[in-house]
């Protein structure tokens, strides 16, 4: 039997081919404050149901729940899921404050529902290959990786629907995006350098801005350089830039081992590269090769996508992470991205806000895989 699934915010709508193509589910609900487009989706779409609240789409017998709202109601959105028994995938950040995400932690643990965070960069078939050559030891032992995030979107702090950009009303995301000082919206350039770095967690971070140079009106610096200590000891370096004029750059990232390295493109031409050592003949001159040249390295999945997986976008990207999330439901298996990894790659942004407002001060980030034995820690001292 499919799974019934509701999407909530009509930006949602991105998954939708990735379900279309599933024989698993079926997007049977949409649900949105904007009437109008509620209407002009749904019916471009086929999706039977409607709805403008949204506890009112969790009352009906949806099996999941697709949270595309503005980012300051993930975690009340699927706290409420979770408690009507409903499985989510959440766009993100997992959610805007420290306390939410152990709330969100909590509520997972004792609902027995798969949750994921729907970070799609994590499915760009490149990061992927490079995932796959990192686990089979090509490029010896990682101890250096970075991503960037660069976009220049200023023009989104106008209203959250074509009625308030009319009449000049304000969007959330003046507030809770560029309204915040730090590297607000960490996981695109984290999630996968996380995922080269497998098994490791995140200790620490420091955060330093550039200053207000372009939007000074706005909380958010032109840039931010967010350091991430590895318990490990290895390090990662993250840069969010949403507000200086310049080309987008949304998904360059590096990796550098003790055996070789990866560079994504910087624009202008420039292509996918790597070099290995053991692959390039030593260390004497090395010399870049364009990584196409390695693609038998990719997952077998993503070599043998079919054309209607990958016109669900990012190459097919789009179809696996929604394939991954109904596995976890059928199947029982592992969320690809789950809560734990949802909370620690968002804390980055929370915890460099206060990093930035103390001069670059180290903040230690939780473990938030233990919050089972936190809480027993405090029944204990009570």
């Amino acid at each position: 039997m499919a799974i019934k699934v509701g999407i909530a915010g009509a930006r949602g709508l991105s998954t939708l081919k990735g379900f279309q193509v599933s024989k698993d589910a079926e997007v049977v609900a949409l649900c949105d404050l904007d009437e109008d487009l509620l209407k002009e989706k749904s019916q471009q779409y086929g999706i039977p149901r409607t709805y403008r609240i949204f506890e009112d789409m969790l009352d009906s017998d949806i099996d999941a729940v697709v949270i595309a709202t503005p980012m300051q109601l993930h975690v009340p959105q699927a706290l409420q899921a979770l408690d009507a028994g409903k499985h989510v995938m959440s766009e993100v950040t997992a959610g805007v404050t420290m306390d939410e995400l152990w709330w969100l932690t909590e509520a997972v643990e004792a609902s027995g529902k798969v949750y994921m965070m729907a970070e799609n960069y994590c499915y760009i078939p490149q990061n992927q290959l490079i995932r796959n050559m990192v686990e089979k030891g090509m490029f010896g032992d990682i101890y250096f990786g970075e991503g960037e995030y660069l976009h220049e979107n200023k023009k989104l702090l106008k209203g959250y629907n074509r009625k308030h950009q009319e009449d000049g009303r304000t969007s959330w995301r003046k507030y809770w995006q560029l309204g915040k000082r730090g590297s607000f919206y960490p996981t695109h350039s984290l999630g996968p350098v996380m995922q080269w770095f497998k098994n490791d967690r995140i200790k620490s971070i420091s955060c330093v801005g550039s200053g207000w140079h372009t939007a000074k009106e706005l909380r958010q610096e032109d840039t931010s350089i967010t350091l991430c200590q590895l318990e490990s000891g290895k390090l990662i370096k993250i840069r969010v830039d949403c507000i200086s004029e310049r080309p987008h750059n949304m998904n360059y990232y590096s990796l550098q081992g003790t055996n070789g390295c990866y560079e994504a493109p910087r624009g202008m031409g420039d292509d996918h590269k790597i070099w290995l050592k053991d692959v390039h003949g030593g260390s004497d001159n090395p010399q870049w090769r364009p990584l196409k040249d390695f693609y038998d390295y990719l997952p077998d999945r993503y070599k043998q996508v079919t054309e209607e997986q990958r016109s669900a976008g990012h190459w097919g990207g789009d179809f696996f992470i929604v394939q991954d999330f109904i596995d976890a439901i059928m199947k029982g298996t592992k969320p690809e991205i789950d809560v734990y990894d949802a909370c620690e790659w968002t804390a980055v942004g929370l915890l460099s806000e206060l990093s930035v407002m103390n001069g670059g001060k180290v903040m230690e980030m939780p473990d938030f895989r233990k919050t089972r034995q936190y809480k027993d820690q405090i029944i204990k001292l009570t």
